[in-house]
């Protein structure tokens, strides 16, 4: 009796489990390979998943004493690389940073940094005390090795890490604000020896602004418009279009508003970092858009003298709200640097609206010039059956 074959679903799981398995043996032995110059040895060490970079370290619990080595590659050839312990949360601001870099004569140095903010940097004394603080480049990757004396009760740290492309005046200057440098985080188990990567709910806020004002601003008010400008056309639609109006700009705005608050919010958490024109046009946006909202309370009736002038007003500052709203999308995805396919996605969505305003623009002008070719025809032939004769138009 022949045995039965393996399943391709079997063989699927084998494979997964052996691809799985390398990858995890390769991770480990990358940074286990590493070699240093005076053979210092240390009990763990991690590949970190962001910047290139590991961690090596040797954790004494007896008196409280970290030795640590942190590899990267700075961001270009006069960069800088930078390790750092934060007592207060998975974030740069408050870290307690050691960071290697060349100073003003081109020697390779490192000092602490106490980082209290995104203002310029200046060396300063951190929350611990360290010794045996040295740098060393070796292919390309800068080193930092040095001794801490961490609290008693820290057996677990938040880490940050992070590279930067440049320093000046012997002080190392804004790093990059890449997907890849705002992920350099997590924590590290000092008796596991086990290090694991964290999410800053300041990323997750900034994301969650972009995807809010995108959505609100830069996609339904859009829609909003397109259906009370081309709809109301066809009076077979009278009321629909006003409802299905109002309804896309309330939602619209809604999402709009939490989105700009959260913007605010992320504005206060974030000390030193200023958008200035991306907040102008954003404050600007929520203010023309509030003031929509309560001119609908004060809209006059169709046939009030001063519909007309209401009508100008609604239409203007619509208008200027969806492109501001436009510009300030692009600004924000200048800002958070996301990766190209949200970009592209917003552009089709975007680009995709406009192509079906002009053929709705198209559409429109076509039915009402045959409405007033029509009526153009029926005048002149006249109503009372007597033709050839052309009466007064009035369009």
């Amino acid at each position: 009796m022949a045995s039965p074959s393996p399943s391709p679903g079997m063989l699927l799981a084998v494979f997964a489990c052996v691809v799985i398995f390398s990858s995890s043996l390769s991770h480990a032995q990358s940074c286990s390979s590493v070699a240093f110059s005076k053979n210092q040895l240390y009990s763990a060490c991690s590949s970190l998943p962001h910047l290139s970079s590991s961690i090596h370290w040797t954790f004494d619990r007896a008196n409280s004493t970290l030795s640590v080595a942190f590899l990267a590659p700075p961001a270009a050839s006069g960069g800088w690389i930078a390790w750092a312990i934060n007592p207060t949360g998975l974030h740069m601001a408050g870290s307690q940073s050691l960071i290697a870099f060349r100073d003003s004569k081109g020697s390779l140095t490192a000092k602490t940094f106490n980082i209290t903010g995104y203002a310029p940097l200046n060396p300063s004394p951190i929350d611990f005390e360290v010794w045996d603080l040295q740098a060393e480049d070796s292919g390309g990757v800068m080193r930092i090795f040095a001794k801490i004396k961490l609290r008693k009760e820290m057996t677990t740290i938040n880490q940050v890490w992070q590279v930067g492309s440049s320093v000046t005046d012997g002080v190392p200057d804004k790093h990059a604000f890449a997907p890849e440098n705002l992920a350099a985080m997590g924590t590290l188990d000092l008796i596991k020896g086990v290090s694991s990567t964290g999410s800053d709910s300041t990323v997750k806020k900034r994301n969650i602004h972009g995807v809010l004002n995108a959505v609100s601003w830069g996609v339904l008010l859009p829609i909003g418009v397109i259906m009370a400008r081309y709809l109301k056309t066809f009076a077979s639609l009278d009321p629909a279009w006003f409802y299905l109006h109002v309804g896309f700009q309330l939602s619209g705005y809604i999402i709009g508003v939490a989105g700009w608050a959260t913007g605010l919010n992320l504005g206060s958490k974030s000390k030193g970092v200023t958008y200035s024109s991306h907040r102008s046009i954003g404050i600007a946006i929520f203010s023309l858009a509030t003031l929509q909202i309560f001119a609908l309370f004060l809209r006059p009736n169709k046939d009030h003298k001063y519909r007309f002038y209401w009508n100008i007003y609604h239409h203007s500052v619509g208008y200027g709200v969806i492109i501001l709203g436009i510009i300030n999308i692009f600004k924000g995805f200048d800002i958070l640097n996301p990766h190209q396919s949200w970009k592209n996605a917003y552009i089709i969505v975007i680009s995709a609206l406009a192509c079906i305003a002009l053929l709705l623009e198209i559409s429109t002008w076509i039915v009402v010039l045959r409405r007033k070719s029509n009526k153009s025809s029926k005048l002149y032939n006249g109503s009372s059956g007597q033709q050839g004769v052309q009466q007064p138009l009035h369009v």
